[in-house]
């Protein structure tokens, strides 16, 4: 399919013909509904989606709120944000959770279609784009990007993950329109893809790469990060559900304020949980949502994200997939703002937390944190047979990774954990002396 013919399929997804359960606005009498679309595998977004389902905060706090109202809440599961935005377009979702680059199509067809929504807050981001990792078969031959030239690559046009594919090709020399055949797929598909071999590489969002990864069906090409530009999900509201309930949207955020700090609080035991509701290992949730995973949660509507969303804009306009965003416009921090209350300043001048070195050891409810990735590694020689998962952050990037999966390199005494080759390989080449190594050479080296 031609990449025009393709932008064109993507964007007619959300016209297609919609179903659903009422929303608030549709609530009569005493009882009113309040329709919540997410996205449980996408674990970005788990506190206002999966976490937040499972620890009850929102139906809590909407209990709490003491108007003489009955609240039912109906939490409607999607694969990606295209149904949730068409389904909002259509009055039948209030709140929903979704990428960067969706977000700004929910912007856009809102605006278009005469229904706008808000973007209230910010579920998990990235400042560097490690969200997103376009991975190959294991024993592809491909190495980098430039080897991506004429091959098949899925991914999910319009998606955030299709913007790093289109960023990465670009900054390699390769036209993302011309220089590969992209195929515009579901994330499950494409990654069955990869397997059948139809497709040589696939760009997906978390937790796709982080998953076939450590299921050994993918390694990483490209780590997102290298991109060195912010990806993050958010929430979105429709402005009339907005206007109409502020109470209701202000619940719903201090609900995911709970759901963020008992996640920053409990990492081991909320990506226990996540993997619970998603059938995702809670290994690979941990890599991404852990206390020093490739996400941080934030509510907090920072100014940085917000630039980055209108940087957004060429690419997906380019792509034929919206025109002009009014991002300016579609930003509104007013009700996440008055639910954090005095905090929210804080919030927004708050960091990620440093990179780290962790080890979740079998049977504890708690990871072990080490300076160095060659300390970590002498740990894990040390107790291979009682190590659940080990992470450690790519030398350049700051991506974590799981340590059995990275791309190693020896400089000197020096152990050193790469995402993808091509990194790795641009280190050895200028680093006189040091060379890539083998995982099990890593351990040897480091015992």
């Amino acid at each position: 399919m031609k990449p025009r013919t393709i932008a064109a399929s993507a964007a007619a997804l959300l016209l297609l013909p919609l179903t659903g359960c009422g929303s608030a606005q549709a609530g009569g009498g005493s009882t009113v509904t309040v329709t919540v679309g997410y996205q449980s595998k996408t674990i970005n977004t788990v506190t206002a989606g999966t976490l937040l389902r499972s620890l009850g905060y929102f139906e809590k706090q909407l209990n709490a709120l003491g108007d003489d109202k009955t609240y039912k809440v109906d939490w409607q599961d999607y694969a990606t944000g295209a149904p949730i935005t068409a389904q909002m377009t259509a009055g039948k979702i209030d709140i929903g959770s979704m990428g960067d680059f969706p977000l700004l199509i929910n912007a856009a067809r809102g605006r278009q279609l005469g229904k706008p929504t808000r973007l209230v807050s910010i579920t998990g981001y990235n400042l560097r784009g490690g969200l997103n990792t376009i991975v190959t078969a294991p024993g592809s031959p491909l190495a980098s990007l430039a080897d991506l030239k004429g091959r098949k690559v899925s991914t999910s046009v319009g998606s955030a993950a299709d913007g790093t594919l289109v960023r990465a090709l670009q900054r390699a020399g390769i036209d993302p329109d011309k220089g590969v055949e992209k195929l515009n797929q579901q994330p499950a598909v494409g990654a069955s893809a990869l397997s059948a071999g139809s497709a040589d590489a696939l760009s997906q969002f978390v937790a796709w790469p982080g998953l076939l990864a450590y299921q050994g069906k993918a390694k990483a090409l490209y780590d997102g990060a290298q991109l060195d530009l912010p990806t993050f999900h958010g929430v979105t509201a429709r402005e009339d559900f907005a206007k109409n309930r502020p109470a209701v949207l202000e619940a719903f955020l201090k609900a995911q304020e709970q759901a963020t700090t008992y996640l920053n609080a409990h990492p081991v035991a909320a990506a226990e949980s996540v993997a619970k509701a998603t059938g995702l290992p809670a290994e690979v949730v941990y890599l991404y949502n852990g206390a020093h995973g490739i996400s941080t949660f934030d509510p907090a509507v920072k100014p940085r994200l917000v630039s980055a969303l209108k940087e957004d804009v060429s690419v997906l306009k380019a792509a034929k997939l919206t025109g002009d965003v009014d991002v300016d416009s579609f930003v509104d921090d007013r009700y996440v703002k008055k639910a954090l209350g005095p905090s929210y300043a804080r919030r927004l001048a708050a960091a990620p937390a440093p990179a780290a070195s962790e080890v979740w050891p079998k049977g504890a409810a708690q990871t072990r944190a080490f300076a160095t990735p060659g300390a970590l590694l002498a740990y894990v020689a040390r107790h291979k047979d009682g190590v659940r998962a080990a992470y450690v952050p790519d030398a350049t990037t700051g991506t974590l990774w799981f340590a059995d999966r990275a791309v190693w390199v020896a400089d000197g005494a020096t152990l050193l954990p790469f995402v993808a080759p091509a990194t790795a390989r641009a280190y050895v080449d200028a680093h006189a002396g040091s060379r890539v190594v083998a995982y099990a050479d890593a351990l040897g080296r480091a015992s």
